[in-house]
C-alpha cells in the first residue's frame, strides 16, 4: 500500500493564514493598542493606585490564553502519542495488514509448478495441495478482514477526537494571535511614544518606568505568545498528518479487503481453471499422439499391403510348373486306372465263375437237407 506523503511547509502555511486575524480584526487590535497605549503615557506615576493597576495588566495580559493553550497542548501530545500508535509497527492496522501480505505472499500462483509429473507428480499433486493450502488460508483471511474492519473503526474514531481538538487549538490560536497583534502593535506604539517623549524632554523616569516596567515585560509576553502560537502550530500539524495519515490507511484497508483480496481470489480461480485447461490439452495432445500412430501404422499397412495386392494381381494366381506337374500327374493317375482296370477284368471274371460255382454246390447240398429232412 503506497502512503501519500503530507506536505507539512504547506500545511504550516495554510494553518497560519487561517488563524491569523483577518483585516477588520486587526483594525480593532490597532484601536485598541492606540487607547491602551494612551492611558499608560498618560499615566501619573505618583498615583499608586493607577501605577499597580497598569502593572497588572501588563502582567495579566494573555496569561489566561497561554496557560490554557499550554495546557491543552500537554494533553495533546498525549492524545496525538496515543493516536499515532494506530499505523505503528504494532498497532492493529499494521499487524492485520502485514499478516494479510503475508498470507497473500504465500499464496501467489506464479509460484505454483504446475509442470510436475511422473510417480512424484501424482503423490504431490501441486494444485491439490495449492487449493488445499488456499482453503487453510482463506478463514484466516477472514479474520484478518474482521481485524481490519475493526481497526477501521478505530482510525475513524481517532479522527472524530482529533477534528474536536484540532478545532479547540484553532480557535485557541486565533485567539492568542489576536492577543499577539495587540501586544505587538502596543509594543510599536509604546517604542514609537517613548522616542517622541524622549525628543520632547519628557520626565526620564516616567520614560525609564514605561520602557523597564511596561514595555520590557510586554515585549516577554509577546516573545512567549510567538513560540507558543508556533506550538500550537506544530500541534495543528501533527493532528492534521495524523487525520490525514489515518485516512490514507482506511482507504489503504478498503483496498486491501476489496481490490488485493479479491485479486487473490481472482488469481486462484484462473490458476485452476488453466490448471485444468493444462490437463484437457495433455489429454488432447496424448489423443493427437494415438491418432497419429493409428493413421501412421494405417498408411504403413495400405502401403506394403496395396503393393502386395498390386504384385498378386498381377501374377497367375497358381504357378503354371505347378499346373502343368499336376495336369501330367493327373493323366499318368488316369492310365495308370485304366490299366488296373484291364488286367482286373479276367481276374474278375474268374472270381465270377468261381462264385457261380460255389453257388450251384450250395444249393445241391440246400436241396440235399430238405430232402433228407423231409424223409424223417
Amino acid at each position: 500500500m503506497k502512503m501519500e506523503f503530507v506536505n507539512t511547509e504547506a500545511l504550516k502555511r495554510e494553518i497560519e493564514t487561517e488563524v491569523k486575524p483577518v483585516d477588520t480584526e486587526l483594525s480593532l487590535v490597532q484601536q485598541q493598542a492606540a487607547q491602551n497605549v494612551t492611558e499608560i503615557m498618560a499615566l501619573n506615576l505618583d498615583a499608586v493606585d493607577e501605577k499597580r493597576k497598569v502593572l497588572k495588566s501588563i502582567d495579566d495580559f494573555a496569561t489566561s490564553t497561554l496557560q490554557t493553550s499550554a495546557r491543552k497542548n500537554s494533553l495533546l501530545q498525549t492524545t496525538v502519542g496515543n493516536l499515532s500508535k494506530s499505523g505503528e509497527d504494532g498497532g492493529v492496522v499494521s499487524n492485520s495488514l502485514a499478516d494479510l501480505h503475508r498470507e497473500i505472499k504465500g499464496l501467489d500462483p506464479s509460484m505454483l509448478d504446475f509442470t510436475k509429473e511422473g510417480f512424484l507428480g501424482k503423490i504431490f499433486n501441486p494444485i491439490r495441495r495449492y487449493f488445499a493450502k488456499f482453503e487453510k488460508a482463506d478463514g484466516m483471511i477472514q479474520d484478518i478482514i474482521v481485524s481490519l474492519d475493526k481497526g477501521k473503526v478505530t482510525l475513524k474514531n481517532d479522527n472524530t477526537t482529533l477534528d474536536i481538538e484540532e478545532d479547540s487549538l484553532r480557535e485557541m490560536t486565533k485567539k492568542l494571535n489576536m492577543e499577539l497583534a495587540l501586544g505587538m502593535e502596543m509594543d510599536a506604539q509604546i517604542t514609537m511614544q517613548i522616542e517622541q517623549a524622549a525628543v520632547a524632554g519628557m520626565d526620564e523616569n516616567k520614560i525609564r518606568f514605561v520602557s523597564e516596567e511596561i514595555l520590557f515585560p510586554l515585549r516577554q509576553r509577546v516573545m512567549d505568545m510567538q513560540q507558543m502560537v508556533v506550538i500550537n502550530h506544530q500541534g495543528i500539524v501533527a493532528m492534521e498528518v495524523i487525520k490525514r495519515n489515518n485516512k490514507e490507511l482506511i482507504r489503504g484497508v478498503d483496498r486491501a479487503k476489496t481490490i488485493t483480496v479479491t485479486a487473490l481470489r481472482t488469481a486462484v480461480m484462473v490458476a485452476g481453471a488453466l490448471y485444468n485447461q493444462k490437463i484437457v490439452l495433455r489429454k488432447i495432445e496424448l489423443l493427437n499422439e494415438t491418432t497419429g500412430t493409428i493413421i501412421s501404422s494405417t498408411s504403413k499397412m495400405l502401403k506394403e499391403q496395396g503393393a502386395a495386392i498390386q504384385k498378386q494381381s498381377t501374377e497367375a494366381a497358381v504357378s503354371p510348373e505347378i499346373l502343368k506337374q499336376s495336369f501330367l500327374d493327373a493323366i499318368a493317375a488316369i492310365e495308370d486306372i485304366s490299366a488296373f482296370k484291364q488286367a482286373a477284368l479276367p481276374k474278375m471274371q474268374e472270381t465270377v465263375a468261381q462264385f457261380r460255382t460255389l453257388a450251384e454246390t450250395g444249393e445241391r447240398e440246400i436241396a440235399r437237407l430238405d430232402q433228407s429232412s423231409s424223409q424223417v
